[in-house]
């Protein structure tokens, strides 16, 4: 229980400290934000607000959010905002004190550290038009829904559609080289479609995709995550290679739809963990069958592709991969991720809601265990 203020000026700066920045959601009063705040014999508080940077996109939530919180103060008979921009000396502590009071010259990817407490789930596939992408933002809007941290990197660079099916145009803020990542239902995003000019395709090599994923992970300010999904391009290629090497803690989600040739390509991409020794943690089939107004199904794609890809890869693995889920085809699915809004928002009552809410489940509430995971060790040669 916090103490009780004894003057009208403790309880502004009280006031202001309930009020969180919207992009790094901590108190404008913890990250230097507040110049000053002077209260006159008329009773109006005058409150003079450092912006990170000019031009800042949330603005006018921080002008509305400061009224309602100063305003409440008893006493308060109006308040006044004036709005400055932080110098470069103050940005740069600024960004010393969101990486913890330290700076280095290449900043470290937090996932990837010793103790890190986010679970970092890296939805795969064999192939494209399996609705990779769909699974991962209603997984992440249900995740976030339970009340957890969660973020999403859209790591699908040719093909980046997170930003769209999240509903969201904003661009990301930057303090110094630190990217504020915007967010949308709850959750936390960054796209290469945020640094693009319109629609234009990228065009890059290897390399350039290594450095746009580590620059994802290591250059954003996540905060605390609970849970962060990367939305993965198809295959087994470069980005699959690079997520191994500096996210060696993530575990595999594999997406596949029943259909036997689908199926078969989505083995491959499970396989990859044998290879780069990480753990899968399950098998979502999307598209399982269409539901006919008699109640019956219809298996428009065929019928065991999930869980044949669940048995193939627990024997290639040899520890258990689940089918988590199957999602059955809906036309509100792609509806609901054209509009920005996910299924398991818009209509969480809708059949394929409920079960990509249950896959949420799972992964929200399993427990630390060694079961299933890579130890890092290899079989001695005979």
């Amino acid at each position: 229980m916090s103490a009780p203020v004894s003057t009208m000026e403790e309880a502004v700066q009280a006031a202001l400290a309930t009020v969180d920045d919207p992009e790094i959601r901590r108190p404008i009063t913890d990250l230097g934000m507040v110049r000053s705040a002077e209260i006159g014999a008329d009773g109006v508080v005058r409150v003079h607000l450092l912006l990170t940077v000019a031009g800042c996109p949330l603005k006018d939530k921080l002008r509305t959010d400061i009224t309602r919180a100063v305003g409440a103060v008893p006493g308060v008979t109006g308040v006044e905002i004036e709005f400055g921009v932080m110098s470069p000396e103050q940005r740069q502590s600024l960004q010393s004190t969101l990486r913890g009071g330290g700076a280095t010259e290449e900043p470290v990817i937090p996932f990837a550290q010793p103790g890190s407490r986010t679970r970092v789930y890296a939805v795969a596939s064999g192939k494209g038009g399996v609705g990779k992408s769909s699974v991962t933002v209603n997984l992440a809007a249900a995740l976030a829904a339970r009340g957890l941290s969660v973020g999403v990197i859209d790591a699908d660079i040719y093909g980046h559609s997170v930003p769209r099916m999240l509903g969201t145009e904003a661009r990301p803020t930057r303090v110094e080289d630190m990217i504020m990542p915007p967010q949308a239902h709850g959750v936390k995003l960054i796209s290469i479609g945020m640094f693009t000019a319109d629609n234009a395709a990228v065009v890059w090599r290897g390399p350039m995709l290594h450095r746009a994923l580590q620059q994802f992970l290591a250059d954003v300010y996540w905060g605390d995550l609970d849970v962060l999904l990367l939305d993965l391009p198809p295959g087994t290629g470069d980005v699959a290679i690079s997520l191994a090497q500096l996210l060696p803690n993530a575990e595999i989600l594999v997406v596949t739809t029943p259909q036997t040739a689908a199926a078969e390509v989505a083995e491959r991409a499970g396989a990859i963990a044998l290879q780069t020794h990480q753990r899968l943690v399950g098998v979502v089939e999307n598209m399982s069958w269409l539901e006919l107004p008699n109640g019956e199904r219809m298996d428009i794609f065929g019928s065991g592709g999930g869980a044949a890809v669940s048995e193939s890869l627990t024997r290639l693995i040899g520890a258990q991969v689940p089918l988590l889920g199957q999602i059955p085809l809906d036309t509100r699915v792609r509806e609901a991720g054209d509009s920005g809004t996910p299924i398991v928002v818009a209509e969480p009552t809708a059949p394929a809601a409920i079960a990509l809410d249950a896959v949420a489940e799972r992964l929200a509430v399993r427990r630390e265990s060694l079961l299933g995971k890579s130890l890092g060790l290899r079989p001695a040669g005979r």
